[in-house]
This record gives C-alpha cells, structure tokens and sequence, in this order.
C-alpha cells in the first residue's frame, strides 16, 4: 500500500466516522421531538378531562368558584402555550390549580363520595402519573443529547450543522417545593 491510498483510506474512515456522529445527534434530535410530542398527548389528555373534573364540582352548591376559575384559567393557559418554557409554566399553574381542587374535595363528603368525581380523579391521577413518566424520559434523552453536543469530537460536528442544546421540561423551585405540599389525589 502506498502513501496516497493509505492517506485516502484515513480520510475515508474520518468522514465515516463524522457521518456516524452526525446520524446520532439527528436519532437523538427526533428522539427528543417524539418524547416531547408524549408529553404534549398528555397534557392534552389532562386538559381535556378538566371540563369534566369542573362540571361535576359545579354540581355542589358550596364549591368556591375562586378555585374553578384558576383551574379553567390554567387549562387555558396549557392549551394556548407553544413553548417548552410556556407549557412548563402552565403545568406548574394547573398542577397547582388541581391540588386546590382536590383540598377542596376534602371538605365536601358528598363530592368525595360521587364516583364520577372519584373516577375522574382516578383517570387524572393516571394521567399525572403518565405525565411524570414522559416528562423524565424526555429531560433523560435530552439531557443525553446535550451532553452529546458538547463532547469531543461530537462538539464539531454538531456545531458545523447547527444541532443547539434544548430545554428540559422541570418544574422550577417554587413549583416543586408546593408540588411536595400538594395533598394526594387520591381520596
């Protein structure tokens, strides 16, 4: 083997291996966008039982509207957010909203009792759960990819094709520390 087929053999197994790098940092890129796209069919689901949750609570004369109105409020919120950073906001809001909701059920017997309210809690705490499975997932692959995008020699590869680290979606400090406080959803 000579000089020049030697050298061209290097470049060869250099481009491969940069081609290899590039196609794990996009695997990751759509692994991020297709955990993000779970999170966002749960919010969804979350979203779309609150009507409900709110309906049967509206059947009690002693529910304090205060706490419908920032539940709706919340669910709105959700539903018109767009960004990670929107929707990151929202949750925390409707989370916080919902752990109202349900204190509240603790000084109604009656609405404790009422088993669509039950079975809607239920579905919601599935969803919650479902929720916090997703979001773990997602901030595990995207935690991944950012580390993969700052690593000698990925750094080079994904700095030549623009692939920029991405937000995890948590709960900031304040949000945790009430999420602790918040009473079980289960009755």
């Amino acid at each position: 083997m000579n000089f020049g087929t030697t050298l061209l053999l290097i470049l060869i197994g250099i481009a491969g291996y940069f081609v290899i790098i590039y196609n794990r940092l996009v695997a990751l890129r759509a692994g991020i966008d297709s955990s993000w796209s779970d999170i966002d069919v749960q919010l969804k689901r979350r979203f779309d039982l609150i009507p409900a949750l709110v309906d049967t609570v509206k059947g009690y004369k002693e529910y304090e509207a205060s706490t419908l109105e920032k539940v709706i409020q919340a669910r709105q919120q959700g539903i018109n957010a767009y960004t990670i950073k929107e929707k990151e906001e929202a949750d925390n809001l409707l989370s916080g909203a919902l752990g109202k909701l349900f204190a509240l059920a603790e000084a109604y017997p009656d609405l404790k009792a009422n088993t669509t309210f039950l079975k809607l809690q239920d579905e919601l705490s599935t969803i919650e759960d479902d929720i916090q499975n997703a979001r773990r997932y997602y901030n595990a692959i995207t935690r991944d990819y950012n580390a993969k995008i700052e690593s000698f020699p990925d750094l080079f590869v994904a700095r030549k094709f623009d692939f920029g680290s991405r937000e995890y979606f948590e709960l900031d400090a304040d949000e945790a520390a009430a999420a602790k406080k918040m009473p079980k959803i289960e009755l």
